[in-house]
């Protein structure tokens, strides 16, 4: 069962997905109408399930469940996964790469691979201040208030110098 995202309780369970490049209008209109629909047929052995999903920077897809209406299941979680997986097909873009880190650097995205990201910290190229995405977060209300956070606040700041 879809709801809109603002609708989600601040406890729903969340998996951020990010892209190694920005989406286009028409791909984000893709990604809209597939996962809107791919959210209203989700379920939890054969019961609904209520979720959502947003896109954030035109970069990162974001599914959410309100656990509260029914938890995940491991077959549920696989079959979001087989949803990711075929937007990647469709789109030729990674989607599921957990090498992959993202920072901002002014106002713009970067993602790197993460040795990559180990030798700009190394060079203070990245520092305590970058902020960093850090798409480990659990919860709706975590992506709002720990998801985009200076890198000494994440599991990032193992790589500052």
């Amino acid at each position: 069962m879809y709801i809109t995202y603002n609708n989600l309780p601040n406890n729903a369970r969340v998996w951020v997905y990010q892209s190694e490049r920005m989406f286009t209008r028409d791909e984000i209109d893709f990604i809209s109408e597939n996962a809107q629909t791919f959210v209203e047929q989700w379920t939890r052995h054969g019961d609904d399930l209520k979720g959502s999903f947003t896109i954030k920077y035109d970069q990162f897809l974001v599914l959410a469940v309100d656990e509260s209406f029914a938890d995940v299941s491991g077959c549920s979680i696989d079959a979001s996964v087989r949803f990711v997986q075929a937007l990647e097909q469709k789109l030729n873009v990674d989607l599921m790469d957990k090498m992959n880190i993202s920072f901002k650097d002014q106002d713009n995205i970067n993602i790197v691979k993460m040795s990559a990201f180990k030798e700009y910290a190394k060079a203070n190229k990245i520092t305590a201040e970058t902020i960093v995405f850090n798409n480990m977060i659990a919860t709706k209300e975590d992506l709002e208030t720990k998801w985009e956070v200076p890198a000494n606040q994440s599991w990032h700041r193992r790589f500052l110098a």
